[in-house]
């Protein structure tokens, strides 16, 4: 009896060992599963992708086919399609991986590398033509996602190959001239040139705020404007200022179009490259045009002499005469112009070739003059608001800084070659840009006074005077008296057609001379 309790201890012993031993077995038995497993799948033969172009016509009918059009290896191939992956799951342009015999066993991402190409035309809601970077045009099928989305002039992500197209780029240069946003200038924010912002109001907004009128009097709306006149004269903010107030005109839902064209970011150094481009603006501003809503579209062109010169000069590398048409067909061509708007900005009108600037095309021509004494007056209330820290009553300030802007003040001495003179001065050369500089100079000049002496910060009229005096000192933008054509130009109607023999320098301010 005295051995019983021994031999229950015994037992215990053995059944937790068991059940231990056991545990380990079930273990043991996982693990060999699972490198069972593994070793299967290094056994299996190496996988190979393809691109899922459609489904093969169904023989049967129930109308599920599980046979696959499927572009592989350089070839396209009809392959059978796994009972494991989902019937109708599959999307043209869709990667496929093939498994052993080229069956599709799973369908995966898509292809995310490729050539560049540009969509020409539609030809259906899944094909296009495309044109690559040698020329050649190809006809290819668009990816599932991009049917419905693609238009003419967009870059593609293509495989030529597999005549596929699988992805929409946004190109630097496309986004860039493509700009849509409306600027925040109005034209409360410009001074100076009421009368200019009145005749393009007219010319402009009308078409678009009374478009009733217009069709009353069979009237059509003017294709284009051309803004010129001197260098910082606020051209460039009047076509911006168009832009802002069709937008609040028309209302806030759904804004207008500010396409913003800088002149030398059209040229490039490849044939056709440039004319290309402009068929890119004009074909963006007419599928924005035509977008629901009824709303234009602003092109503006700055700097339009650079790439719109006369053909024929012999100045450059005669690239113009095919630019130039360019444009000409855009603004004459059978696509409609609806809606669509072209300013053009330049300081060298005589530049631009006459053909743009005839009736018809830019048809409404707006000089931007040289502010004179009350215009000035206007652009320094512009500025000069009345929260900025000040000395002395705000309207004489602004009188003492035009009277010294505009005081006698000669710079130089036009010598024509009849023997006749002309003195031309420092106010002949005042613009709305120089105005602001000034402004932004006496403000330097206020504050550098407040932190050397320590006293609160005011602007005062010898601020302005010294401000004046480093900007006229500076005169970047007048020409030097090596090239007399220039200040025959300068110089304007009021010296005729009389031509500058030689250009004599009268008086100079040092950019160190203060007041």
């Amino acid at each position: 009896m005295s051995e019983v309790p021994q031999l229950k201890r015994q037992v215990e012993q053995l059944s937790a060992r068991n059940t231990k031993l056991a545990g380990l077995l079930q273990q043991s038995r996982a693990k060999l599963g699972e490198l069972a497993s593994e070793l299967n799948e290094l056994a299996e033969p190496a996988s190979t992708y393809g691109v899922f172009l459609s489904y093969a016509p169904t023989r049967s009918g129930d109308g599920v086919s599980r046979d696959a059009e499927v572009f592989a290896n350089g070839r396209r191939m009809r392959l059978k399609i796994s009972p494991q992956v989902e019937p109708d799951s599959l999307q043209p342009g869709q990667l496929l991986r093939l498994g052993d015999g080229l069956v599709v066993v799973e369908g995966c991402g898509r292809e995310n590398t490729g050539a560049l190409a540009s969509a020409v035309e539609l030809v259906s809601c899944d094909r296009v033509i495309v044109t690559t970077a040698s020329g050649e045009e190809h006809v290819v099928l668009l990816a599932q996602p991009l049917r419905g989305s693609v238009s003419a002039g967009d870059t593609l992500l293509v495989d030529v190959k597999a005549g596929l197209a699988f992805e929409i780029i946004d190109k630097t240069e496309v986004a860039q001239l493509s700009l849509e946003e409306v600027p925040d200038v109005d034209f409360a924010d410009i001074g100076g040139l009421d009368a200019q912002i009145s005749q393009i109001r007219d010319a402009v907004e009308l078409p678009f705020t009374h478009p009733e009128l217009y069709r009353k009097f069979d009237l059509e709306p003017p294709k284009g404007v051309l803004l010129y006149g001197p260098p910082g004269c606020g051209k460039t903010l009047i076509a911006k200022a168009v832009a802002n107030s069709l937008s609040q005109s028309l209302g806030a839902d759904e804004p207008s179009y500010f396409i913003n064209v800088k002149g030398p970011e059209l040229l490039n150094k490849f044939v056709g490259e440039t004319e290309r481009r402009i068929r890119l603006i004009f074909e963006r501003a007419r599928n924005l045009a035509s977008q629901p809503g009824n709303r234009p579209v602003v092109v503006f062109f700055d700097e339009m002499e650079s790439i719109f010169r006369t053909r024929g000069s012999g100045v450059s590398s005669d690239m113009e005469t095919t630019v130039v048409p360019q444009l000409l067909t855009e603004l004459d061509g059978v696509e409609d112009m609806h809606n669509v708007i072209v300013i053009g900005a330049t300081n060298r009108e005589e530049l631009i070739d006459p053909a743009i600037m005839r009736p018809g095309r830019l048809d409404i021509k707006i000089r931007v003059n040289r502010p004179n004494k009350r215009d000035a007056r206007d652009i320094f209330a512009r500025h000069f608001d009345v929260s900025v820290p000040h000395a002395g009553p705000l309207d004489s300030l602004i009188d003492g800084a035009v009277e010294e802007l505009y005081a006698d003040r000669p710079f130089v001495e036009l010598v024509f070659e009849d023997g006749s003179t002309r003195v031309l001065h420092y106010r002949d050369f005042v613009s709305g840009a120089m105005i602001a500089n000034i402004i932004s100079r006496a403000k330097k000049l206020a504050i550098k006074e407040s932190i050397s002496s320590g006293s609160s910060a005011s602007l005062k009229s010898t601020h302005l005077s010294q401000a004046i005096a480093a900007e006229q000192a500076e005169s970047e933008h007048i020409p030097t008296s090596t090239n007399p054509e220039e200040w025959a130009k300068i110089q304007g109607g009021s010296g005729g057609n009389r031509k500058v023999a030689a250009v004599n320098q009268l008086g100079f301010r040092s950019s160190s001379w203060h007041a």
